[in-house]
């Protein structure tokens, strides 16, 4: 059969194992281990500190879900921040709203883009638009120094160790408020309420004190810990429980549609206790 089985421990107890036909690159960057793999049944997958960040048959879920929410609810959505999501494919969902001037991708380690374009073209493939910045560099310190500047903020993190540890901090959020004009709204994604309900409850608790909307929402993503996945919502002014739905244009998604925008945030029960 040829192949071998990798299991991701999700915790000391449990584990989701993929079958890996061979491997296209590994490597030990400045910042994390770094694996690019083809699988028997996600395609190319990518890996980072042995954790699975993406792949090529679910990653439409997570990417969509990170970026329309939150564009089809601001107004005027012309500047547009990705921290982290290096893979590019928060770009390619941005790309696809025509109010978004510029997006700037800040992520820490420019080794995660260059074998993304490699490897994961099809989700890579809008980090040469000409609306697309590229930065590598840390995405904490670039919202430091960035103040009223962006209409829209997402957080495109890997889990909260190692480099992106600092992105799950209360610090963190403050700075996002502050580098946000005054209608501006941010999205990050705080992990599975299976087995981080902590983190779940503090990140919520944090942007709740910080934003005066502050709203969670879940996606089904397969290859993520236990598959339920929550994203969570800071804003200043608006609120994406309010937005129309017959306002929001279709787009080429194959997850997001504006009837699920709603859908999305009725949450079940021990999620919506998470976050009261």
């Amino acid at each position: 059969m040829g192949g071998f089985w990798f299991t991701e421990k999700q915790t000391e107890n449990f584990g989701i194992t993929i079958k890996i036909n061979k491997t296209l690159h590994t490597e030990q960057t400045e910042f994390q281990k770094l694996d690019m793999v083809e699988t028997e049944e996600f395609g190319n997958m990518l890996f980072l500190d042995g954790m699975v960040m993406t792949s090529q048959k679910d990653e439409f879920v997570y990417h969509e879900m990170v970026a329309h929410p939150v564009l089809n609810t601001h107004p005027n959505p012309e500047n547009v921040l990705v921290v982290g999501g290096g893979d590019g494919g928060v770009i390619r969902e941005i790309m696809k709203h025509e109010k978004v001037k510029k997006a700037t991708l800040v992520d820490i380690d420019g080794k995660v883009i260059e074998y993304s374009k490699k490897y994961l073209p099809e989700i890579a493939g809008e980090l040469d638009n000409p609306r697309v910045e590229v930065k590598v560099d840390d995405g904490f310190m670039h919202i430091v120094k960035s103040k009223n500047l962006y209409d829209v903020i997402m957080v495109d993190s890997t889990e909260p160790v190692g480099p992106a540890a600092p992105l799950f901090e209360r610090g963190f959020y403050q700075g996002i408020y502050e580098a946000l004009k005054e209608d501006g709204m941010f999205v990050a994604q705080t992990d599975n309420p299976w087995f981080k309900a902590d983190l779940i409850r503090k990140v919520n608790k944090d942007i709740k004190e910080i934003f005066p909307v502050a709203k969670a929402y879940y996606a089904n993503i397969p290859t993520y810990p236990s598959g339920m996945w929550i994203f969570q919502i800071g804003s200043k002014k608006y609120d994406p429980e309010a937005v129309d739905v017959n306002s929001i244009p279709e787009r080429e998604t194959k997850y997001y549609t504006p009837r699920l925008h709603h859908a999305s945030f009725i949450l079940p029960k021990f999620v919506e206790d998470l976050v009261k």
